[in-house]
């Protein structure tokens, strides 16, 4: 069976004193692919944020890449978020700089010192998300899909255990987010986890993984689209 990566017992989260999800129950392994639904508001981008730090859990246990959440501290959060990669919906590229540079920057803030390496690092991420020819363009120079695969390419620097995606086809045509969707897929089945929040339920049929649905606080796995 494969290794268990995130793992939440009876959690609650809160936010300004309000409760968002309660009793929050999930195992996630290596290797699956996950979606997040619920209307907006829900609580899908505040467990995501969980995830990674950014919101304290109120109660319960939870485990992330072998850090306990609610005791983790701060120091240890910039070394925990090493192991995840991030894919936002509104891309958070720099636009000061080439796409090459934005990778760059990012290696060489997570600790990579030889150019040689950060160079080939950044071929293989471009490569894998079908972007090889796009590393002197501008991010003004792309289409919203070609930004959001820098995006994925970014996330995938340092070979993280753990990809969150935070409506990443929200801003995309139907088949852009349709390519976007298949390229987490892809990542998913090469042996990481992959956490997708989404409102698009043709994704959800064409692409199968583990679904779970915010509702009225609570998270709750369902089965059929249906439902």
């Amino acid at each position: 069976m494969a290794e268990t990566l995130i793992s939440y017992t009876d959690v609650e989260i809160r936010q300004q004193e309000l409760c968002v999800l309660e009793d929050v129950n999930l195992e996630f392994r290596a290797g699956e692919f996950v979606y997040l639904t619920g209307k907006v508001g829900s609580g899908k981008t505040s467990l995501l944020k969980t995830f990674y730090a950014e919101l304290d859990i109120s109660s319960g246990q939870a485990q992330v890449l072998g850090y306990d959440m609610r005791r983790i501290k701060r120091k240890q959060v910039p070394l925990l978020r090493r192991k995840l990669g991030i894919v936002f919906q509104d891309f958070q590229l720099l636009t000061d700089r080439s796409v090459f540079d934005n990778l760059d920057f990012v290696l060489r803030a997570t600790g990579w010192k030889r150019a040689n390496d950060r160079r080939d690092r950044i071929d293989e991420v471009l490569k894998l998300v079908g972007m090889s020819n796009k590393g002197y363009k501008f991010p003004n120079e792309l289409s919203g899909g070609e930004q959001q695969r820098i995006v994925i390419a970014r996330a995938m620097l340092n070979s993280p255990r753990i990809i969150l995606a935070d409506e990443p086809t929200g801003n995309l045509d139907v088949d852009t987010g349709r390519a976007i969707t298949a390229l987490l897929h892809k990542i998913s089945s090469d042996g990481s986890l992959v956490v997708m929040t989404t409102h698009n339920r043709l994704l959800l049929n064409e692409f199968p993984g583990r679904m779970f649905r915010c509702e009225e606080h609570r998270l709750e796995e369902f089965n059929e689209l249906g439902e």
